[in-house]
């Protein structure tokens, strides 16, 4: 399980430009004008972590294989969106089919790159993508509560719920405030997520700074660190341009640029890692001479569904996971040095997988 990530901003604040480097890939039109992204771009990238690399030296593995991030580039909105302006709801359609949002702002002075306001200023732009989607959150209640008020009055239970729900985000919306700021009980969380509204997403703010700002930040991204607390969202700093040089570059020589730029990792690497945080994602290994392969799960899972990721019957079939701890399996060397060091467990239906578990998982067919 991967997670998919939906890139939104205003136009020419760097949103293809980042794209193209995540994946490297000019399959997103990087150009100075709106609206150059007419179909929401899709791409794939392997999850960098250093610790399946260290498994795989070990246990002798023949292949690698990270887990993979999607990253969905959607075209610029615009002020009005939600009523049609510049390319339409037809975006905001798109947003509702990611688990996270990364608000790309424009952190930069450029008098060479139009803005399409006229102006920098990264929280203004924050709060006109921020209106577009409770705008289009209201129009879709309000549309939604019409429809459903027949089955309420009718005494359809998923429909009362439904409409108890609507409200309550409803409510928040026309405070000003967007739909995740609701606090959800457990037995409405599953119905609360069906109901697919823009500003449950989880935020990332993506602060697109220029090259000498990219280790430090400036003005503007501190302001959006300090917006980000102030919501409880998240933030990272990054220089879309020096992303998209480091992706034309091989393993080393990126690496010698990396340094000179005064940077200890790539922003794909920052920006994954609070995606992972963002929505509660954690990772586990499975290790073998074969393959060393990297598993995404969310926190908390347990080990039957840890094993469904892999499969289906795993889950189904579950009997026991053998599990030993990623630095167990590295300080002792191995599988059988850690299994003789009494450092695997066998863990039944009720563990909690934790992140890093190197897993082996029983099942019956």
């Amino acid at each position: 399980m991967g997670f998919k990530m939906g890139i939104v901003g205003l136009p020419n604040v760097g949103k293809s430009t980042l794209f193209n480097a995540l994946t490297k890939t000019a399959a997103a039109q990087a150009a100075n004008f709106p609206f150059c992204t007419i179909e929401p771009n899709v791409g794939e990238v392997a999850v960098p972590d250093a610790r399946l690399d260290t498994l795989a030296e070990i246990a002798q593995s023949k292949s690698v294989i990270p887990t993979r991030m999607t990253f969905v580039d959607i075209a610029g909105l615009v002020k009005g969106a939600s009523q049609g302006e510049g390319l339409g709801n037809q975006f905001l359609a798109n947003i509702r089919e990611v688990d996270a949002i990364a608000h790309v702002l424009r952190c930069f002075e450029d008098g060479d790159v139009t803005h399409v306001e006229g102006r920098v200023d990264p929280i203004a732009d924050a709060e006109t993508i921020e209106t577009e989607l409770m705008l289009s959150d209201i129009e879709s209640i309000e549309r939604r509560l019409q429809n459903l008020s027949r089955k309420v009055r009718g005494g359809d239970k998923e429909a009362v719920q439904q409409e108890r729900l609507l409200k309550e985000a409803l409510a928040v919306l026309e405070d000003g405030k967007p739909a995740r700021v609701v606090d959800v009980d457990a037995e409405d969380a599953k119905a609360w997520k069906m109901l697919q509204l823009l500003t449950t997403k989880p935020i990332l703010y993506v602060c697109n700074v220029d090259e000498g700002s990219a280790a430090e930040g400036n003005a503007f991204s501190a302001k959006v660190a300090e917006m980000a607390a102030e919501q409880g969202a998240a933030h990272v700093v990054i220089s879309a341009q020096i992303e998209e040089e480091i992706s034309q570059l091989d393993a080393e020589e990126a690496a010698m640029f990396l340094e000179e730029m005064g940077l200890a990792e790539a922003g794909l690497d920052r920006l994954i890692r609070a995606g992972y945080e963002l929505l509660h994602l954690e990772t586990y290994f499975t290790v073998g001479p074969k393959e060393a392969r990297a598993w995404t799960i969310k926190t908390g899972t347990m080990a039957p569904q840890a094993a469904g990721v892999i499969h289906g019957d795993f889950e189904k079939g579950f009997i026991r996971a053998e599990t030993i701890a990623y630095e167990d399996f590295v300080s002792l060397g191995g599988e059988q040095p850690a299994k003789e060091a009494g450092k695997m467990r066998a863990e039944g239906k009720g563990y909690t997988v934790k992140d890093g578990d190197v897993l082996h998982f029983l099942f019956n067919t």
